[in-house]
């Protein structure tokens, strides 16, 4: 069995209120010949069909909803490929309990009401801020609500206020570091926490952040279809991140669909079982990660969420070989003179693609050096890679910088 073991009657509540509004997990449900009187065992259930973001698309704006118009209080959308978003209702009592799985992440994290804490997210459709904003009021910390971009200010009310705590993406506190050492402010901060999410970042750019701006640097997991932030945080221990398994239901398949054993790496399902507006059963996040067993100091029981790999949308096939930007950064990371400022660019050569990464040096170099650095940069990249592939070194500050998630793949003709 993978995943937490909530309450079986939780699950199949949501299973029936999904069934009920006759959509497209329902017609789903029915081409299989069951229904959820069906379904009696936590076997059974992992058995029922997957819900894919397309489904959502497909259901748009609101088909999918499980309750009254009447009970809804907020939209949240997020952007889509097709032209329109994928949109989530929430209630007021999705909103409550929101707060509630937030106030418990920050906890886990270990924020309290003496902190100063600034949200350097987007406000607006997305919900990583507002969750992030509520849960910090609940927990009692003073709340920044900064938005994202705007570095200046960020800097400006950061030193004047206190600000302790900060969430954004990892590639913007990436961009963060290098605008205080700039400016020499570092010493007038009071930061002591870096709370990241919404892009997968490896153990190299977290040890980075660390050292450059003197924080401790967590992982927090969730994304808009599910409920926002507030799926999985982790405590300073570093051993993975906790769930709430109150609320839900986490999986791990194979490329088949088949559950994996605790501790095998597959995509991340999960079933909101408690929400009102918007249950999800067995959502694929195409998020690549494992469950993992792990005593933790924090207090916290149970089976935890390891770092997110990637994405499998994101994998590329380049020369037959399997190849994730994540394992990218990582080689970049072991190679000292170079920054994690990167981007991979991808070209479609005949029925092959061919691929480049682009990085930028800590420091100007003159020739002799900078031809040392590509040397070891190349030979690290086919060590972790298992092929070789184009590299270019790039000065200081030639790429452009990331005020939300970092763009890392690029295609070009």
């Amino acid at each position: 069995m993978t995943g937490a073991k909530p309450e079986f009657s939780g699950l199949k509540d949501a299973l029936k209120r999904v069934w009920e509004v006759k959509g497209v997990y329902y017609r789903r449900m029915a081409e299989m010949g069951i229904s959820p009187d069906d379904v009696n065992s936590m076997e059974d259930f992992q058995s029922l069909p997957l819900t894919t973001k397309e489904d959502i698309r497909d259901s748009y704006p609101t088909g999918m909803m499980a309750c009254d118009q009447a009970k809804v209080v907020r939209f949240h959308a997020s952007s889509g490929t097709t032209g329109k978003p994928t949109v989530v209702p929430y209630s007021a009592k999705d909103l409550d309990i929101w707060t509630q799985c937030m106030a418990q992440c920050l906890r886990t994290a270990g924020v309290t009401e003496k902190d100063v804490f600034q949200v350097i997210l987007g406000y607006g459709l997305f919900t990583g801020a507002l969750g992030f904003h509520y849960g910090a009021e609940a927990v009692g910390a003073a709340v920044v609500p900064t938005g994202g971009g705007f570095t200046d200010r960020q800097l400006t009310l950061m030193e004047d206020l206190g600000t302790t705590v900060f969430t954004s993406t990892p590639s913007y506190a990436l961009h963060l570091c290098e605008e205080i050492e700039a400016r020499g402010i570092r010493d007038r901060l009071k930061l002591r926490l870096a709370i990241l999410g919404g892009e997968a970042w490896t153990e190299a750019m977290r040890d980075e952040i660390e050292s450059r701006l003197g924080v401790v640097a967590l992982n927090s997991y969730g994304l808009s279809e599910i409920l926002g932030p507030g799926v999985a945080m982790e405590c300073p221990d570093k051993v993975g991140m906790h769930f709430n398994d109150e609320h839900f239901f986490v999986e791990i398949l194979d490329e088949a669909g088949r559950p994996l054993p605790v501790g095998e790496e597959g995509e991340i399902v999960i079933t909101s079982f408690t929400k009102e507006a918007f249950p999800l059963i067995r959502y694929r996040t195409r998020d690549l990660g494992r469950l993992v067993e792990a005593r933790c100091s924090c207090g916290r029981s149970g089976l935890m969420l390891d770092r997110v790999k990637g994405r499998n949308d994101d994998m590329l096939i380049i020369r037959g070989v399997n190849v994730f930007p994540s394992q990218i950064e990582a080689a970049l990371g072991q190679v000292p003179g170079l920054t994690l400022n990167y981007i991979i660019e991808v070209e479609e050569k005949g029925h092959l693609k061919d691929m480049t990464v682009l990085c930028e040096s800590r420091d100007f170099l003159d020739p002799g050096q900078g031809k040392e650095l590509f040397n070891r940069s190349s030979s690290r990249l086919k060590e972790i890679l298992g092929i070789r592939v184009n590299f270019r070194l790039l000065e200081p500050g030639t790429l452009d910088r990331s005020t939300g998630k970092a763009v890392r793949l690029r295609k070009v003709s």
